[in-house]
């Protein structure tokens, strides 16, 4: 990659040059939505799309990176794990057209931080206020299981995701989400303590950068998957409460 408009970022070392390289978040999504870094993910983001189940034939699917969305000027970030097979694989939009985002979104419309409840497809006129939907990974995996080598080359990504936008509150879904978070603020200079706080429901951490006065509040919140939705493990209540709690934090 030669750093030149149009290079396809194909190695952890493109990733990391063409990450720091956005000057802003469109010109960020417009890169990472090319990444060709990872082989397995790669691979298995296109044979999804190339045989879907019964309900998606037909359908056109995404089949790249997909970036994140919201306000530009968010001052609250909500960190999932990595697009779904058929959701934001096939949607171009985190947890978008899936069960987890129906649950996710739902919720962010009755505490006002989305313009309506339901999430379908890219173009369905849903806005974000205050709020951004991010990932560490940002291609789907397989059995929803990214490797760690996976998630440090896409780390960049994210990070300068977080650069661009400054959030002051991340509502970290799922323990992958919070231990890949923390990872990538300590590489940027925040004071992530040792040991690392512990994932958990209701976790609460600010974290304070080393150089420069700002600080982070990270919410840890159990992931909207279906997993835990269907099971009761993690109820409407109990999301709407880390969001709210996101809100009450950045005031």
């Amino acid at each position: 990659m030669s750093g030149q408009p149009g290079d396809v970022p194909a190695s952890p070392a493109d990733v990391v040059r063409a990450a720091a390289a956005a000057p802003d978040l469109a010109a960020l999504a417009a890169v990472s939505t090319t990444c060709r870094a990872c082989p397995r993910l790669v691979a298995w983001r296109e044979a999804t799309a190339a045989d879907p189940p019964a309900r998606y034939r037909g359908q056109t699917y995404w089949a790249r990176p997909v970036p994140g969305f919201g306000d530009p000027d968010a001052r609250v970030v909500v960190v999932g794990l990595a697009p779904a097979a058929h959701g934001a694989n096939r949607t171009g939009r985190m947890f978008t057209g899936d069960r987890s985002g129906d649950f996710l979104f739902a919720a962010m419309h009755r505490v006002g931080m989305a313009s309506q409840p339901t999430s379908t497809s890219a173009d369905d006129g849903l806005t974000l206020h205050g709020v951004r939907v991010t990932a560490p990974v940002r291609c789907a995996p397989p059995a929803n299981a990214p490797t760690p080598a996976e998630r440090r080359t896409c780390g960049p990504w994210l990070a300068r995701e977080l650069e661009l936008v400054a959030p002051r509150v991340a509502v970290v879904l799922g323990g992958f989400g919070w231990q890949a978070l923390l990872t990538t603020l300590a590489e940027q200079d925040w004071a992530v303590p040792r040991p690392r706080p512990v994932f958990g429901h209701g976790a609460e951490v600010t974290l304070r950068h080393a150089t420069e006065p700002r600080d982070l509040t990270l919410l840890g919140c159990y992931h909207v998957s279906q997993q835990n939705t269907f099971t009761g493990r993690l109820t409407p209540a109990m999301l709407d409460a880390v969001l709210r709690r996101a809100r009450q934090v950045v005031g």
